[in-house]
């Protein structure tokens, strides 16, 4: 029986896969040559997890893959109506980025509490000017997002005595549901979306969202940036509607030089890191090989995404 093939899609540092050497065969491909490889491959790894080689690729003749893991929690940029209707598996990197990214929010809140950005601003000009800061303990957090990284950023902004609610698609023992988020903004110092995008969350975060909250509140996304209408994110700003915004995602990423983002007044802007800590590409290889190997086993995937959902499933809150 010849070895099973596994197709990569990735870009450059690839994947460390040298436990499966001699047990399957690789193929390493880019998105301009995957849909001619993919009728012949028996799994499919999506390295390059910011691609949209795969939904392009999907439709067609010809077999598919039986299984498709991303090296991402989000699978947004993979789905398409062929592969949700189909009997191929989905598999996501749950499980290694929570904590980075609740860490990266974490600081977030306190940078704009203790005001950083200002610190940083006035030694740069060399200016001494004495302000007091915001108090974390006691504020009020939203969070957007009931999966595995919203309840990892609640987990760590209660440690800092942020009083913190969590929203989810439904309600549930310890989660809001969706018709409770307009009444909780409107009285958070801090609203942080975590979610993923499915057509329901897409430009959730309009002009409407941002004149309920709070002129003193901030907005932090860390989830995906088409849920964000950034032209309305600029203009609140700008309006002083919020004091200040904080975003790693974007509709389209890079991030253009000429986009209006980069000089919105109190908006800090990252390059789509809040998950990436050192060795995080050798986690994420890792973790697949020991998915490979339950696979091949015949033993069940964890994992695996409800591909009509667009997400894992939650569960309720662990504390």
């Amino acid at each position: 029986m010849p070895e099973p093939l596994l197709l990569v899609l990735d870009t450059d540092p690839p994947p460390r896969l040298g436990r499966l050497a001699g047990r399957v065969r690789v193929r390493h491909v880019d998105g301009t040559g995957l849909a001619a490889q993919l009728p012949r491959a028996d799994v499919l790894l999506v390295w390059d997890f910011a691609s949209d080689a795969v939904r392009k690729a999907w439709p067609g003749d010809g077999p598919r893959p039986a299984w498709v893991h991303t090296a991402s929690a989000g699978v947004d940029r993979l789905l398409c109506p062929e592969l949700v209707e189909s009997d191929t598996v989905v598999t996501n990197a749950r499980g290694l980025f929570e904590r980075p990214i609740a860490e990266y929010v974490a600081g977030l809140v306190l940078a704009f509490a203790k005001d950083l950005p200002g610190t940083l601003e006035l030694q740069h000009r060399r200016r001494w000017r004495h302000r007091e800061s915001a108090p974390v303990a006691g504020s009020r957090a939203v969070v957007v997002g009931a999966g595995p990284v919203g309840r990892a950023i609640t987990r760590l902004l209660m440690a800092l005595g942020v009083e913190v609610a969590l929203v989810g698609r439904t309600a549930r023992r310890t989660i809001h549901g969706a018709e409770d988020l307009d009444r909780l903004a409107a009285r958070a110092d801090w609203v942080i979306c975590a979610a993923p995008l499915t057509p329901r969350t897409r430009g959730m975060f309009d002009t409407r969202f941002f004149g309920l909250m709070q002129p003193s509140a901030r907005f932090i996304n860390v989830g995906r940036g088409a849920m964000v209408v950034e032209g309305d994110l600029v203009d609140a700003l700008r309006k002083r509607w919020i004091a200040g915004a904080a975003l790693d995602v974007f509709e389209r990423e890079p991030l253009g030089p000429r986009s209006p983002l980069w000089d919105a007044p109190g908006l800090i802007v990252s390059p789509h890191m809040s998950g990436d800590t050192a060795g995080w590409r050798d986690r994420l290889g890792e973790q697949f090989v020991a998915m490979y190997e339950r696979w091949a086993a015949g033993a069940p995937l964890p994992n695996v995404v409800d591909k009509r959902l667009g997400y894992i499933p939650g569960t309720d809150l662990d504390e």
